[in-house]
């Protein structure tokens, strides 16, 4: 997902951070706190969430996370004073505090099918694709119970013929197609649900959408 803001760019799929075209470099963990806090803006993040989500299992202090925002600030040119993008809210966490706007995915280029959950359409392209809690996975699905790196999604041809598989990674919960346990590459059809921790997504191909619009009988 691609997100804007001011002259940066963030796109989480390649893990790029850009300003006016030119990449602008960040540490994976910092990468990581920037998409997180783009993701739930303006909502404040706290302390404890955010190291449950940079750092699961591990005992860190507040200065490593203070180190990590110090260096997105420095990267991002926000003075800790007057924020424009990063606000600390003192004793509890952070916030993206900026304008921000997510790109369509359902719009985008070479998008071939889609992945519909919690009221997003995530468009997806040919290829192979990680879904998991990763902020950097190509598909990141921010829900408990799901694995930093859960499952592989491979997708092969276009809009019009267009065959997809999933496969589990290994994941501590599994990966459900229609209820049952994906244990090797499974095909997926058109509106069949994947379960994957707590999360249920819809995979949705153009073949429902070609279809003859039904005509509904009215009562006179």
């Amino acid at each position: 997902m691609r997100t804007r803001f001011d002259h940066f760019v963030l796109d989480s799929a390649t893990r790029q951070l850009e300003r006016d075209g030119r990449d602008v470099h960040l540490s994976p963990k910092a990468f990581d706190l920037l998409a997180i806090l783009l993701v739930e803006r303006p909502g404040v993040v706290t302390k404890d969430a955010l190291r449950d989500r940079l750092w699961a299992g591990t005992n860190v202090v507040d200065a490593n996370l203070n180190n990590l925002v110090s260096e997105i600030r420095a990267a991002l040119d926000d003075d800790p004073q007057q924020s424009r993008f990063v606000r600390t809210v003192h004793r509890v966490g952070y916030a993206f505090c900026g304008e921000a706007a997510g790109e369509d995915e359902s719009t985008t280029s070479g998008t071939v099918c889609w992945l519909a959950w919690g009221g997003r359409t995530i468009g997806v392209t040919a290829g192979d694709a990680i879904i998991g809690r990763d902020p950097g996975s190509g598909i990141w699905i921010d829900a408990p119970g799901v694995s930093r790196r859960h499952a592989r999604l491979r997708v092969q041809g276009n809009s019009d013929a267009v065959s997809a598989t999933i496969e589990d990674l290994g994941s501590t919960n599994g990966t459900f197609v229609e209820n049952a346990r994906v244990t090797g590459p499974v095909a997926l059809d058109d509106a069949q649900s994947i379960r994957i921790g707590d999360a249920t997504l819809t995979f949705r191909t153009r073949s429902k959408a070609n279809a003859p619009t039904k005509k509904i009988k009215r009562k006179n």
